[in-house]
C-alpha cells in the first residue's frame, strides 16, 4: 500500500503529466528507423544530448543509451524503438502543449537532417513485425518470450503501437478509487474519441483503432478494465491483491535479471526465487509491468488513447483533466456512467475498435456518450479557469477534438478522408499524421 499512500497530494499540488509516443520512419520509403546506425534512433538520442542539454542514461553500466533525462522530463524507447516523451508534471495544459512543441522542435532539428519523420498514429501504418528493431532493454527480452504465450497480438502491442497517456494526482484513497472507477468506465469511450489507427502494413485495417483491437489479445492477467475495481468497496488493497496475483516478468539486481514468469508476486514474497527475496523495489518494478486501461501507481494513468499528431496530443490530457480535477465534472461523469457495468463495457470494446463512435454501448451510439463526456469536460475546464496569455482557458485544446466528435468522426475517419487509393500512401500519411 505504501506507493499509493506516499503519492497522495493536496489539491494545490495536483499536476498533469503527459506521455506521447510516435513512430520514426524514413520519409523516402516509410521504413522504420532502426535502433543503431548513423541514422538510427540512438544517434538521435545522442544528438539531443549534444545539442539540447539532455542527459543520457543507461539501464546498467556498459549498456546502450535507451533513456534521456532533463529536469522532470524523460525520453524513453518502447520495444520497437517508438520514441516517447514523458513530460514533466505541469500545472496547465497550456504548459503541456508548449512542452510538446518544444520537444518536437528539438527532434526535428536533428531528424530532418537524417531524413526521419515522426508519425502520430496508434498503429504503425507500414511496418511488419520483421521490419522492426528490438530495443536492448532488459525487461523487453523477457516480455518478448513470455507475452506471446498469453496473447496472440502481444508483440504487436510492444512494437507496432503508440499511445498518448495522461497522468493525474489524487488526494487520498477515496479520491484515487473514485477517479479510477470513473476512468475505467469511460475508457472505451475515450478510446473511440481518439481512435487513430486505420492502417496496417500499408492498407486500411477496416478498424478505426487497430491498436484498440490489439489490446484485446495481449495478456488478460495484466490488462483490461479491472472487474474488481467496479465494486463499491474498491480500495488500494483490492488493487494490491490483484497485482500480487499477476505473474511477474523478472527480478532485477543491478545489470542482472532473473526471468520469473512462473511466479506471481505473492508467491515470490512467500517462497523467494534462486536465493533472492522480495524487496520494495521489486514491488515497484512489478507495478510497472501491469497494463490495465487505467493504472494506479504514484499517479492515476489514463492509457486508452491512440497516438496522435501534434494538434491532438494535448486533447487527451485536457479532456481527462476536465472530468477528473473539477468536482462538479467528476460527479457528472459518475452520473453519466452510473448505469454501466464491467461486463457490458468489456463486451463493447471489440465493436468500438472497429466502428468507433458508430459502435453501440449500453444501447446508445458511442458518439452520443462522447458528446456528453466532451460537454462535461469542457464545463470542468471552464470552472478550473486556467488561462493562457491570451486569456483563453484550457477548452481551446479540445477544439479540434470537438469539431471531429460533433461531426461523428474519429481521428481515423479524418485520416481516411480524401485518401487517394490510386496514389502512393506514404506521402499522404506523412501529410496527415506527421507529428
Amino acid at each position: 500500500l505504501r506507493p499509493f499512500h506516499e503519492a497522495e497530494k493536496p489539491r494545490s499540488r495536483w499536476r498533469v503529466g503527459t506521455e506521447a509516443e510516435k513512430f520514426g520512419v524514413y520519409v523516402t520509403d516509410g521504413s522504420p528507423v532502426p535502433f543503431e546506425g548513423e541514422r538510427g534512433i540512438q544517434s538521435v538520442l545522442l544528438e539531443l544530448c549534444d545539442r539540447h542539454g539532455w542527459f543520457a542514461e543507461r539501464e546498467h553500466e556498459g549498456g546502450e543509451v535507451i533513456m534521456l533525462r532533463r529536469g522532470d522530463a524523460t525520453i524513453t524507447l518502447e520495444p520497437g524503438a517508438q520514441l516517447e516523451l514523458s513530460g514533466a508534471p505541469l500545472s496547465t495544459i497550456h504548459q503541456t502543449c508548449a512542452e510538446f512543441r518544444g520537444h518536437m522542435a528539438e527532434l526535428r532539428d536533428i531528424s530532418d537532417e537524417l531524413g526521419i519523420g515522426w508519425l502520430g498514429l496508434g498503429f504503425h501504418p507500414f511496418a511488419r513485425q520483421a521490419d522492426l528493431p528490438w530495443v536492448p532493454k532488459l525487461r523487453y527480452g523477457v516480455m518478448k518470450q513470455y507475452l506471446p504465450t498469453k496473447g496472440a497480438l502481444a508483440l504487436d502491442m510492444m512494437r507496432r503501437t503508440c499511445t498518448v497517456q495522461a497522468n493525474f494526482d489524487f488526494q487520498d484513497e477515496a479520491d484515487a478509487t473514485r477517479k479510477t472507477r470513473v476512468s475505467l468506465a469511460l475508457s472505451p469511450i475515450v478510446t473511440a474519441m481518439f481512435a487513430n489507427s486505420p492502417w496496417v502494413e500499408g492498407a486500411p485495417s477496416g478498424e478505426v483503432t487497430h491498436r484498440g483491437r490489439v489490446w484485446l489479445e495481449v495478456d488478460p492477467d495484466r490488462s483490461g478494465l479491472l472487474p474488481f475495481a467496479w465494486a463499491d468497496d474498491f480500495s488500494y488493497r483490492s488493487y494490491v491483491e490483484w497485482a500480487l496475483d499477476v505473474p511477474m516478468f523478472l527480478i532485477k539486481r543491478g545489470s542482472q535479471i532473473v526471468p520469473n514468469t512462473d511466479q506471481t508476486f505473492r508467491a515470490f514474497m512467500r517462497d523467494g526465487k534462486s536465493g533472492l527475496t522480495a524487496t520494495y523495489d521489486d514491488w515497484l518494478t512489478h507495478l510497472n509491468t501491469l497494463f490495465p486501461e487505467v493504472r494506479l501507481k504514484k499517479t492515476l494513468e489514463v492509457r486508452g488513447a491512440d497516438g496522435q499528431p501534434t494538434p491532438m496530443v494535448c486533447a487527451l490530457p485536457a479532456l481527462a483533466k476536465g472530468f477528473l480535477y473539477d468536482d462538479g465534472a467528476l460527479a457528472a461523469a459518475e452520473t453519466l456512467v452510473s448505469g454501466l457495468d464491467h461486463d457490458g463495457v468489456e463486451a463493447a470494446r471489440a465493436g468500438i475498435a472497429k466502428d468507433g463512435l458508430r459502435a453501440t454501448l449500453a444501447g446508445r451510439e458511442v458518439g452520443e456518450w462522447a458528446n456528453e463526456l466532451l460537454a462535461i469536460s469542457e464545463a470542468g475546464l471552464e470552472r478550473l479557469g486556467a488561462l493562457n496569455r491570451r486569456g483563453e482557458d484550457e477548452r481551446i485544446h479540445l477544439s479540434k477534438l470537438k469539431a471531429l466528435i460533433q461531426n461523428g468522426k474519429t481521428p481515423a475517419d479524418a485520416m481516411l478522408d480524401d485518401i487517394d487509393a490510386a496514389a502512393p500512401l506514404l506521402p499522404q500519411v506523412l501529410e496527415k499524421a506527421r507529428v
